[in-house]
């Protein structure tokens, strides 16, 4: 994978830095695994806007993704790499002995024509899902699931891995992309190896025109707000602005918003960094 940074032929190509997309091996993608993808552009039943800042961008379709990787036991061939335009991270399409056809999310390094398989007694190589029980210890994983059968909630992103850490009981504990240890049920799947698209981090859009094909609209700066809209609005000149807070009076930059009543909170070893 690598970035290529644009000549200066126009204004908006200045500081473009665009992805090579060398793992992509393919841009048709699979017809029987698309679905329609409709879009609220912020929008609630009523027709009101609800959520600012949402609305245009590019058409898209749904990839359905297999998240849980119950086919266990069958061993699936990887047919492609390919783009998705709905989240950072690479696909790949597998095509099952049994002849059925699944994407998953690629990890970082996984080919074309490689076997990959998920069950319990497979081997921890790159693209295999097992449970956290049959995964060796400091082994980098991602696509974990937070309940068993759930499907993978956490590490999906472009570049995320998370490392096994311990075993103790029925609990197995991992450090998440965040910095959080966190206790996970051994019984639930995880794959093995980072996110493929590690150099998502290194795009750069070059011009807000670009920003608008993903779909978001320009977001006011709060200290540009009058009173009436925002705690850190209104003031003469520039001096308006005050202790960074949220458009409802929350502090923002470090203040801790989680309940100290969650019932999650006993499983969590140890706080993300700030």
């Amino acid at each position: 994978m690598s970035v290529r940074k644009l000549k200066p032929i126009t204004p908006g190509q200045r500081f473009r830095v665009v992805n090579g997309y060398d793992a992509i091996t393919t841009d048709k993608p699979e017809k029987s695994l698309l679905a329609p993808k409709k879009r609220s552009g912020g929008r609630n039943s009523q027709g009101k806007m609800t959520i600012r800042y949402k609305g245009g961008g590019h058409k898209r379709r749904y990839r359905i993704i297999d998240f849980k990787r119950d086919k266990q036991g069958v061993p699936a061939t990887v047919a492609t790499i390919e783009y998705d335009p709905n989240r950072t991270a690479f696909i790949a399409l597998l095509n099952y002995q049994d002849g059925e056809k699944r994407y998953v999310i690629a990890q970082n390094g996984l080919q074309v024509g490689q076997n990959i398989v998920s069950g319990t007694d497979v081997a921890p190589e790159i693209g295999n899902a097992m449970p956290l029980s049959n995964i060796p210890l400091g082994t980098i994983i991602s696509c974990i699931e937070l309940r068993p059968g759930q499907g993978a909630v956490m590490a999906r992103s472009a570049g995320s891995f998370a490392q096994l850490m311990a075993r103790d009981g029925k609990f197995a504990t991992v450090k998440l992309p965040s910095g959080e240890v966190r206790m996970i049920l051994v019984n639930c799947m995880a794959t093995i190896g980072a996110v493929s698209n590690s150099d998502h981090q290194l795009v750069v859009g070059g011009k807000a025109g670009r920003t608008r094909w993903l779909g978001r609209r320009p977001r006011t700066r709060p200290v540009a707000m009058n009173p009436v809209d925002h705690p850190m609005g209104g003031g003469e000149g520039r001096s308006s602005g005050g202790h960074p807070r949220s458009r409802k009076g929350l502090p923002a930059k470090g203040y801790r918003t989680r309940s100290k009543t969650k019932a999650s909170n006993k499983y969590i070893v140890e706080r993300r960094k700030k």
